[in-house]
């Protein structure tokens, strides 16, 4: 710690120089080294006062005139310091705690309807309104960059990208089967129907992650179809991109422009491929062990939102609310705190090993 904290003056004095200033790149990288190392310089800096004024407390029991009454004060303030000294040190072990490598990134989600046919993609439309309401209030910036719509409104796929700080940080938690239970706006008889979609949450790749040969892939252009603005139907704007060696096919048609659609078509093929090759590692990693949160596993279903019962049960935490009109819109924090903490949680438990 004594060393993180001389590198922490190091990087402000840094940040401070114009030569620094000068070089964007250069700059983005000391602030991200300075902000991700912050937390665990002030939980160690207060840490040391914490013990500082213990010893003093402590000096002051080895002189022998003190009167019983104020020694015993004395002893009340050490035990007082020894747990806050053991709070701090808890603090001080989560924000040593390894950061996924991935928190600070951008994201490309993927929502599409499962099993329920016209309710699972109305249900998959309110899961979009969900998180674009939750990503609004974030101040994150979201891009629809592809969007099938079905007749009665809802969603049989929408992919979109998110920006902003910490993204992947929350966002991460959503990858998996979301099962709803309601009475449909279709159903006459008013009988409760479960149906399902799907969420996929990728970090954003870089080029220089990813390199696509041209040679995998193949480019197909086609007319936009749907609801949208003069140029829907009349250009072969829309694109679909095939990546030969792994099957995956990305479909772009929301810009105007042939070679935007393909550029967010190529965005979205990277994104994917470093999630998979992600996914592979952490498997691999994690072939023994149960009970992870967060791994983003599409066989599991994740969460339910009952309407008749007001509720939203996390399965992965056993954590269910009552409030399930705030979730849907956009009210996401009490479940991404929970779910944080728990993987908090998990990490402590394997750092501090068995008890």
């Amino acid at each position: 710690m004594e060393a993180a904290c001389r590198r922490f003056e190091e990087l402000a004095e840094r940040l401070n120089q114009p030569e620094t200033a000068a070089d964007p790149a250069l700059f983005r990288r000391l602030m991200q080294e300075y902000h991700d190392a912050q937390p665990a310089i002030e939980a160690y800096r207060s840490w040391q006062t914490a013990r500082d004024h213990l010893e003093q407390a402590r000096a002051l029991l080895q002189d022998d005139t003190l009167d019983a009454e104020f020694r015993d004060i004395v002893h009340q303030e050490i035990c007082e310091k020894q747990q806050n000294m053991a709070e701090l040190e808890n603090i001080l072990k989560i924000a040593l705690l390894p950061k996924d490598k991935n928190d600070g990134r951008d994201v490309i989600m993927e929502i599409r309807s499962g099993a329920g046919g016209d309710e699972a993609a109305l249900f998959a439309h309110s899961l979009f309104r969900m998180y674009s309401m939750y990503i609004q209030n974030k101040g994150w910036q979201m891009e629809i960059l592809n969007l099938s719509e079905t007749e009665l409104g809802g969603a049989k796929e929408v992919v979109f990208s998110v920006s902003g700080a910490g993204v992947y940080s929350r966002l991460k938690y959503e990858s998996g089967v979301h099962r709803v239970q309601r009475v449909p706006e279709t159903e006459t008889q008013g009988r409760i129907h479960t149906s399902t979609a799907t969420v996929a949450v990728m970090p954003q790749a870089e080029e220089v992650e990813v390199q696509l040969d041209m040679k995998d892939l193949r480019i197909d252009t086609f007319r936009s179809s749907g609801a949208g603005g003069q140029h829907i139907n009349k250009t072969s704007s829309a694109i679909r991109v095939t990546h030969l060696p792994t099957g995956m096919v990305v479909e772009c048609q929301n810009e105007r422009s042939q070679f935007q659609n393909k550029d967010k078509a190529l965005e979205v093929l990277r994104s994917r491929l470093l999630a998979q090759k992600q996914q592979a590692q952490q498997d691999a990693i994690n072939a023994s062990r149960q009970g992870q949160v967060g791994t983003g596993d599409r066989s599991e279903k994740i969460r339910t939102y009952n309407f008749p019962q007001d509720r939203c049960t996390d399965h992965r935490i056993g954590l269910t609310l009552h409030n399930l009109d705030r979730i849907m819109d956009g009210g996401l924090d009490d479940l991404l705190d929970e779910l944080a903490c728990r993987e908090q949680a998990e990490k402590l438990k394997q750092l501090n090993g068995p008890a």
